[in-house]
């Protein structure tokens, strides 16, 4: 796995052995963050459930003003750690080694502009997630949530909650959807 532009292009990340961590294939992570290219130079961004990091990396070498990584597992901080000294961006990053969403209140910031969030399939994280997310003053109009699940996850839940997807993107085995705060009607 590599960071693919920005400053530290090229650069080959670490990936926790063994398969409890699916790094995002290149392949996808470009389309990602053509999708998003405009809204990433000076942002501020989340990257939940981050394993070795790299789409956070990727996020501060395309210009992110900072970026929180979440993650709970020992080896994946630990690769976190590793991918951050060889890009040179420990200053930009703050890790939380925490569970996804008792680290979302340790996030200190106005407005999170961006929100990573590829937690693992089958799981009811992305609801636990987003319901929590839903409670944080710093998500606002303008946050871009953006979640890698699998292509039959149902995403229904949102209904109860203040997000809508606006946006869907298939690939061959999974799927970006990206989520906002439900707009409120003009009077």
């Amino acid at each position: 796995m590599r960071v693919i532009a920005g400053s530290a292009r090229r650069l080959l990340l670490v990936t926790p052995p063994g398969l409890d961590t699916r790094p995002t294939q290149d392949k996808i992570k470009e389309t990602l963050f053509n999708i998003l290219q405009m809204q990433v130079p000076g942002s501020v961004f989340l990257d939940i459930c981050a394993g070795s990091g790299g789409i956070g990396i990727e996020a501060i070498s395309r210009g992110a003003r900072r970026a929180y990584f979440i993650e709970n597992g020992r080896a994946a901080i630990s690769c976190i750690q590793q991918n951050l000294h060889k890009t040179g961006f420990e200053d930009q990053a703050v890790i939380l080694r925490q569970d996804a969403v008792a680290a979302l209140r340790q996030v200190h910031e106005k407005e999170v502009d961006l929100v990573y969030l590829d937690p693992p399939y089958k799981s009811d994280l992305a609801r636990r997630v987003l319901t929590a997310l839903d409670g944080q003053s710093y998500i606002t109009e303008d946050t871009c949530i953006v979640v890698e699940t699998d292509l039959d996850s149902d995403f229904s839940f949102l209904d109860d909650t203040g997000f809508e997807i606006y946006r869907e993107k298939d690939y061959r085995s999974n799927r970006h959807l990206f989520i906002r705060r439900k707009t409120m009607p003009a009077h």
